[in-house]
């Protein structure tokens, strides 16, 4: 058990970046009802979004220098593909049949994965992403990799920007006012459509960050990184409570933690030494969020309209 506070922290940084993700699930969720099944893939290509900002700058830059503008290059690419699938893909479903917009949403994350695969150079095999310069570093019994500094930083800072916008300004409070109420809050002058356009842009932005973070720690980007991921992320927001943000959050912090504990340790149990390893970690995350819809539906943290957005 002295491995115990470095599996602790794998468990946070790798559920840091499952709720990065998750909260671009939520926020729509709590919002138009819709379980944006794409949103995995606008993971993905922020990631791409990402690299080519770093395949186009001179050879030799910095990847330090170089990450703002990789972010920048993510954000943009991912929000704009989420606000167009808004806009072109679900706006014209909306008021239909429930199963309508599920059933576009799966059909545009296999839309968007084969897009990459066919005319993204070299994406049929994982791409290099860049790595942060540098040895790990040594806290105490812990090591952090340079890959993971960016997402120690980034998740906490996104997490406060995200609660202020949603909780202080007029667009935030929209936002819940929406989630509560669509049709009330159209006849309080809000715009809801441009709410909803917020809240699919934010969400792809979150799931931007994760992408450079899941770039950064494991070295590469593929076409295929946002479905398994984005399946956990979808799991992460309905453990913490699918339709509150910071439930989302929580819920990717939970996933993480128990998927790599489990992975550690479920083999050291007489009697289940085959069901432990990194093989089985992917199978334990969704039986947590079997035992979760069994035992706990509304999710860790319930379903707070007012924390909605």
């Amino acid at each position: 058990m002295n491995e115990l506070p470095q599996q602790l922290v794998n468990g946070l940084l790798l559920g840091s970046m499952y709720g990065l993700v998750a909260i671009g699930y939520t926020m729509v969720y709590g919002i138009v009802q819709l379980i944006n099944f794409a949103h995995g893939e606008i993971f993905m290509t922020g990631g791409f979004g990402a690299l080519t900002v770093w395949l186009i700058l001179p050879s030799g830059t910095s990847v330090l220098l170089a990450l703002p503008l990789m972010l920048i290059g993510a954000i943009i690419v991912a929000t704009t593909i989420a606000v167009g699938a808004e806009r072109f893909a679900y706006r014209p479903l909306r008021g239909g049949p429930r199963l309508a917009p599920l059933i576009t949403a799966i059909g545009l994350s296999l839309a968007l994965q084969q897009a990459v695969w066919a005319w993204y150079p070299g994406a049929k095999s994982a791409r290099t992403f860049p790595e942060i310069p540098g040895g790990p570093f040594e806290l105490g019994p812990v090591t952090i990799q340079t890959g993971d500094v960016f997402l120690l930083i980034a998740a906490p800072i996104s997490m406060a920007v995200l609660g202020y916008f949603v909780m202080k300004t007029r667009t935030g409070r929209g936002m819940q006012a929406t989630a509560q109420d669509p049709d009330t809050a159209k006849l309080m002058g809000i715009n809801t459509d441009r709410i909803i356009v917020v809240a699919f842009a934010l969400g792809a932005a979150f799931a931007a960050i994760g992408a450079v973070a899941y770039g950064l720690k494991y070295g590469e980007v593929q076409f295929r990184m946002g479905f398994l991921l984005g399946l956990k992320a979808f799991t992460a927001a309905v453990l913490g409570g699918i339709g509150n943000i910071y439930g989302a959050m929580i819920g990717g912090l939970t996933l993480g933690v128990a998927e790599t504990m489990a992975a550690a340790y479920v083999a050291e149990i007489p009697g289940l030494e085959q069901l432990g390893g990194q093989s089985w970690a992917n199978a334990w995350a969704f039986v947590l969020l079997i035992l979760v819809l069994l035992f706990r539906p509304q999710g860790i943290m319930g379903e707070r309209v007012a924390d909605r957005a």
